[in-house]
């Protein structure tokens, strides 16, 4: 007798589909992600090192779906399993359009560790640090 649906198989298939959204999030697919988020999928999903979806969007410079993302609700202050922050993590790649995304959405250049503004500061990345405005 075979099973249609065997006990690890739900498990199996959400843990791909996870992998889906998180490569969809580094790579750019927007209407990949959107339309899973719209059909219930949680904006706040993080992967194994706690890097959540927003933080891989904005750590390779996708600057409409971090807005997406924001606008969702998601908590652009949240930081990763190391302690980082998805701002810092653009000061350190240098994405400007991505900063005013997040900076926008109410996100704190001195949050983390290390923050968004020493790394900015570590990188001479000037334009982001007048975003900042004073500390």
């Amino acid at each position: 007798m075979t099973e249609a649906n065997p006990p690890d198989g739900g498990a199996d298939q959400a843990i791909q589909l996870a992998h889906q959204l998180f490569d969809a999030a580094r790579t750019g697919d927007a209407a990949t992600l959107s339309r899973y988020l719209d059909a219930g999928v949680p904006a706040t999903l993080t992967n194994s090192a706690g890097d959540s979806l927003l933080m891989l969007a904005a750590y390779h410079g996708h600057a409409g779906i971090v807005a997406d993302l924001a606008g969702r609700g998601v908590d652009v202050n949240a930081v990763n399993d190391k302690g980082q922050t998805p701002l810092a993590g653009v000061a350190f790649k240098g994405y400007p359009d991505v900063a005013e995304a997040l900076v926008g959405a109410g996100a704190d250049p001195d949050q983390g560790q290390p923050t968004a503004r020493q790394t900015a500061l570590m990188f001479n990345r000037q334009e982001l640090l007048d975003l900042f405005g004073p500390a």
